[in-house]
């Protein structure tokens, strides 16, 4: 039985780690979703709580990679498992960028805070973040559930991003000729959107490492 006893307290570790990393990914979900809610209710408290969420989640990264480390070091894991603490770094990494992503879409968004938008790049901008926000889920949760079918969903969902870029830059280049004095904000709608776009990538790039992470294969 004496034997049992390391190899019990290295899954409990792996466990521990999973939900570091649900913990994470919980809470770039609700800061992303955040910023984008001040893109149509701008409110300077709430855009400084996603500036402040977005650093926190550079230390809880930064507190899950040493963890990841230590876990290697100390256990020496093989196949499955060492995939899975490799892939916990690389979640987190994007997990942080997203929510540095967040934080600029939250500064942008101070920049048209008092503007009427046009509406069809605001429906365009809407419609956006709203499906971005469901990929970002979708690519956390394939990873956290090791769920491949879910994670191959996600390129697709990406051309649907895409799409809905390449829409917002034309509505917003059609306004830009309308009127003359909005090309300031409208680039600044850009911005966000290209941010946006972002997000959708980073939220892919989890999809992957699932993917490789369970089958041991480049997606």
């Amino acid at each position: 039985m004496e034997k049992k006893y390391p190899r019990i307290l290295f899954r409990k570790r792996l466990k521990d780690l999973r939900k570091d990393v649900e913990k994470v990914a919980q809470k770039t979900l609700e800061t992303h979703k955040k910023s984008t809610n001040l893109l149509f209710d701008f409110d300077k408290k709430r855009k400084e709580e996603v500036i402040s969420a977005s650093k926190e989640i550079d230390d809880m990264v930064f507190n899950l990679e040493r963890k990841c480390i230590s876990l290697i070091a100390a256990e020496q894991p093989v196949a499955k498992d060492l995939r899975f603490i490799e892939a916990c770094i690389k979640v987190g990494s994007h997990l942080k960028r997203i929510g540095y992503l967040a934080a600029d879409i939250a500064e942008y968004s101070e920049n048209i805070k008092d503007e009427e938008i046009p509406k069809k790049p605001l429906e365009d901008l809407m419609h956006m973040a709203d499906f971005v926000q469901m990929m970002l889920s979708k690519g956390i949760y394939s990873f956290l559930d090791q769920n491949i079918e879910m994670a191959k969903e996600l390129r697709h969902d990406d051309d649907k991003v895409d799409d809905l870029f390449d829409q917002t830059l034309e509505h917003v280049t059609i306004s830009m000729f309308k009127d003359k004095e909005a090309i300031n904000y409208l680039v600044n709608l850009l911005f966000i959107a290209r941010f946006l776009e972002r997000v959708a990538d980073r939220a892919v790039s989890i999809a992957d490492r699932t993917i490789f992470m369970i089958t041991c294969e480049k997606p």
